[in-house]
């Protein structure tokens, strides 16, 4: 598992990724599994290489709500982090993979230390909070079947893969809708021919015609990555 895997961390200068190489030991994460929870302390920031990381609001009566999607685009965790803080939110793995795990106390004193990696920390941190705000967004304006290809290409996206595996009840615990409203929405797309759904498995067909279908908030998304990683101090 190399660091370049994880673009966040490709993006970082030599020096700053030298000095965080050493700190870098990769294990696999299992889908479902929690990282932490609001209140948990953050031992460990996240730079994942092939797992996709959801994070949600968990409301008083069990539902929860995703509001950011990271992956091999980001890291999770540096917030809470960077100031020995405890976590504002959920983090729980979406699709099982391999990531790279950094002490959150080694990447605080590297970023104290360094100028440019903290600025790399601190916009990648304002990048997800765009991403959160566009979630909102998303949530309030947008229509089931536009959120749920959003969605879908995004997990794509970050996952590498066409084929997901995600049971009806988890999609509709991150899309903040009822599991009745995914299953006629999934069946819609399917009779379309831009999915083929399966128990706890989704293919996506028709890459383009997702991409007709789902709301702007995805292209968004996208955009305002794309700048934070293309972005150089």
């Amino acid at each position: 598992m190399a660091q370049n895997d994880n673009l966040l961390l490709a993006s970082f200068s030599p020096n700053d990724l030298a000095s965080l190489q050493p700190h870098l030991k990769p294990i696999k994460l299992e889908q479902a599994h929690l990282l932490f929870d609001p209140g948990d302390a953050v031992e460990y920031v996240y730079f994942p290489t092939g797992a996709v990381i959801s994070l949600v609001l968990a409301l008083s009566t069990g539902e929860m709500i995703e509001s950011a999607m990271v992956g091999k685009d980001g890291m999770v965790g540096a917030s809470a982090a960077l100031d020995d803080k405890i976590s504002t939110i959920r983090a729980i793995v979406q699709l099982g993979g391999d990531t790279l795990v950094c002490d959150s106390r080694v990447l605080r004193g590297a970023a104290l230390q360094s100028v440019s990696l903290l600025s790399r920390i601190i916009r990648h941190e304002q990048s997800l909070m765009a991403q959160v705000q566009q979630s909102a967004a998303c949530l309030a304006a947008h229509h089931t079947e536009a959120r749920l290809c959003r969605w879908l290409l995004r997990a794509r996206d970050l996952s590498g893969s066409d084929t997901l595996h995600f049971t009806q009840e988890f999609l509709a615990e991150m899309l903040g809708v009822q599991r009745g409203s995914v299953t006629v929405v999934a069946h819609t797309l399917q009779q379309a021919g831009m999915i083929k759904y399966a128990r706890g498995k989704i293919q996506i067909l028709n890459l383009e015609g997702m991409r007709e279908i789902a709301c702007e908030c995805y292209e968004a998304t996208r955009a305002q990555i794309d700048a934070m990683l293309e972005h150089r101090t």
